[in-house]
């Protein structure tokens, strides 16, 4: 490898390549080709994303220089440097943002009878609704606190959206200064209005003014006597991270119901967003009040909390989304009998097992085409009912709130069968809802466990043990995604089921690993984190550079949501210059350059951002024309190979490898949805010249058409 490849300057900072991602989720909104709902949406997953941004990535600098911490990043650049850059890159894209929804979108929605008013634009019959409604819905819960020497400034939670008020007291003249808080989670952002209301020739379908519009304009209602000069809205973001690494795991979910207790006000704050019309000296007011610096100050030119807009996807207005998909029974799994819950039943004689058919083959399902309730529900169902499942065990990472995996595990505990689930209790942000799994499973009788001492406990796994025949069985899930029936929906996601006897034995001794003392060293088959991924990608990536020294056709192909990894970046350098193919799909942070002169012209480098989240891992290697395909939950980052537990396997049967490789043709034919990484580290958008390829209508289609065959 040359010695200018290891140069700083070819590796990408991760926190403005991951800013770079969300631009390309912005873009989505942008795009007049993507329906108006939706591009309410986009904007929303932007902000969404920027909170959580903010919350951890930027409140992890933030410690750093407040520690005194100045080490500098893999691209060379100091916390403080990040901090600069950071606020540099988003400052235009937030600008775009406000732009797209103040000059667009509302005027868009308008034409289909959608209204999002200002407060200004409500007529008289429309004001007296509003000031009846705030009245009786909104006015008893608000708490509005002033700010004197008898009151000190108070506390402003996380993500809160707020009104400084200036309030005059008519009789000395003097002004005061107040805080109310806009309640959130009880009351919807945009308040509809009756739709007679409207002197529109056509009545609208939906009218909406914002809640803090609401409030701001009929303050004089809670400061009776005293006179509203100027109110002005203002949101926080404070630091929302748990470190919670070294914590016992006896002491776990105590140490993390408090640890949430104090998330739901926050730590320090890191980013105060206020209207750009509030005057510097309310602006100074709040930085002193909650000892921030101008640094942390973004000006917003329109709504705080574009969030929010997500709530505009209620609205039935189905010709402004995408068109409504449902995914299908994956075709080896028609004429099972489904679950009580599907509401279904096969006739009598039509029964099969999921378990006779997995036992046949090895099955590949792909959500959200393939249907998951259909599958893997479907799998971990029979297996609570089957009087020969001996056992089940699984690990939870995120699930839905009213999930058919939970109830059926509770099932099976109930029926008497051995159930240990791996509960992540520091799933970033489903926290407090996985205490509440851990808490009901545990009182169902299943056995919890919250994973290894300093390792968060990522892999996506479940294992069925089955008596046949005076024999155990090992049946097993292995996937990319979440056992969650809501995001199976909108993710994209691979999955492995199988009867694999060494991938069985393999399995077991995982979770023996997570649940008990042992410290395997060695899988027969599985790639597991942290104990042989790291070093078995590498060796997959260094034997494609020996091929290609030797002559032959090196060739690598992958997909992740993310590469980071400074070891792998470098690798994959050696790989291109030594002449290797390199085609990879990276949705979010991807940290080298592709296409450099002597350096990375072998790599192609492409993200897919479309309306379902690329979630899915595929890696694959040409190996001299025998070619090697894995799939799992880990992406090229230094917490999954070194600081998680994952687990990546091969799909050896030729078949499913073929369906791999041909989807890998799907997304590497896309020019609809798919960003090209240039030399420069920036993304273009391709744009179809001829036949539009937009890879996931192209999957939906193909599945439909497997469905009707």
């Amino acid at each position: 490898m040359s010695k200018e490849v290891t140069e700083k300057s070819l590796y990408i900072n991760r926190e403005l390549s991951w800013i770079n991602f969300n631009e390309r989720v912005l873009n989505q909104a942008l795009d007049t080709r993507v329906p108006l709902i939706e591009q309410a949406k986009f904007s929303a997953i932007f902000s969404n994303n920027l909170d959580e941004f903010f919350m951890v990535r930027v409140a992890s600098l933030k410690s750093q220089i407040e520690a005194g911490i100045s080490k500098k990043s893999e691209d060379g650049l100091t916390p403080k440097e990040q901090i600069v850059a950071i606020r540099e890159k988003l400052l235009p894209l937030l600008e775009k943002q406000q732009n797209h929804y103040l000059n667009y979108l509302k005027k868009e929605l308008k034409k289909t009878n959608v209204h999002l008013l200002k407060y200004g634009e409500l007529n008289k019959r429309q004001k007296v609704w509003v000031k009846n409604y705030f009245k009786t819905a909104i006015f008893p819960v608000l708490t509005p606190l002033a700010v004197d020497p008898a009151h000190p400034f108070p506390f402003v939670s996380n993500l809160s959206l707020n009104i400084a008020a200036i309030i005059k007291d008519p009789d000395n003249k003097k002004n005061q200064f107040a805080r109310v808080k806009v309640p959130q989670k009880t009351i919807d952002r945009f308040i509809q209005i009756p739709q007679d209301l409207s002197n529109e020739l056509n009545e609208p379908i939906f009218t909406g003014v914002a809640i803090e519009e609401v409030v701001g304009f009929n303050l004089e209602l809670l400061f009776p006597g005293m006179e509203i000069e100027e109110h002005y809205y203002f949101r926080v973001t404070r630091d929302a991270d748990l470190e919670l690494r070294d914590i016992e795991a006896d002491d776990l979910m105590s140490a993390l119901e408090e640890g949430l207790r104090k998330r739901r006000m926050g730590g320090e704050v890191v980013r105060l967003e206020v209207s750009d019309q509030m005057p510097e000296d309310i602006i100074n007011l709040l930085l002193e009040g909650m000892d921030i610096q101008e640094k942390d100050l973004y000006k917003i030119k329109g709504l705080l909390g574009l969030d929010e807009l997500i709530n505009l996807s209620r609205i039935p207005l189905e010709n402004l989304k995408y068109p409504a998909h449902q995914g299908v029974t994956h075709p080896d799994l028609k004429g099972l009998q489904l679950s009580p819950e599907e509401g279904q039943s096969s006739k009598p004689g039509e029964h099969k097992s999921i378990f006779s058919i997995i036992k046949r083959k090895d099955l590949l399902v792909h959500h959200p085409y393939d249907l998951f309730s259909t599958s893997i529900e479907e799998f971990i169902n029979q297996a609570a009912a089957d009087k020969r499942v001996m056992g089940i065990k699984m690990t939870l990472y995120r699930t839905s709130r009213d999930s058919p995996i939970i109830a059926a595990l509770i099932r099976a505990a109930e029926n008497g069968k051995q159930v240990m689930a791996l509960v992540e209790l520091k799933a970033r942000f489903d926290e407090d809802n996985n205490i509440q799994w851990a808490k009901q499973l545990e009182n169902a009788g299943v056995h919890v466990v919250y994973g290894v001492l300093g390792l968060k406990t990522h892999t996506k796994i479940a294992l069925i043990v089955r008596k046949e025949k005076s024999r155990l069985r090992s049946y097993f899930h292995i996937g990319t995604g979440n056992y969650n029936s809501k995001t199976s929906k909108v993710y994209t996601d691979l999955g492995l089921l199988s009867s694999d006897p060494e991938l069985g034995k393999d399995l077991i001794e995982l979770f023996n690993y997570l649940t008990g003392c042992s410290k395997p060293q060695v899988f027969r088959k599985l790639l597991v984190a942290p104990v042989t991924l790291r070093s078995g990608i590498e060796l997959l990536i260094s034997r494609e550079i020996k091929h290609a020294k030797n002559g032959n056709a090196g060739h690598i192909r992958a997909k992740m949501n993310s590469l980071v990894d400074p070891k792998i970046v470098k690798l994959l350098y050696e790989a291109s210059e030594a002449g290797v193919k390199t085609e990879l799909i990276v949705r979010g942070m991807c940290c080298l350059y592709p296409g450099r002169k002597k350096i990375s012209e072998n790599i192609r480098v492409v993200s897919i951002i479309g309306r379902f989240l690329e979630h899915s891992r595929i890696f694959w290697f040409k190996n001299n024309d025998q070619p090697e395909v894995y799939i799992g939950s880990a992406d090229w980052m230094r917490r999954n190979l070194d600081r998680r537990i994952e687990a990546v396997t091969p799909v050896s049967d030729p078949a499913l490898r073929r369906q791999l490789e041909d989807l890998l043709d799907v997304y590497f034919s896309d020019n609809r949805s798919a960003w090209e990484m240039k030399s420069d580290g920036s993304f273009q958008q391709l744009q179809p010249k001829d036949e539009v390829r937009c890879s996931q209508n192209q999957l939906i289609n193909i599945w439909n058409k497997r469905a009707q065959n």
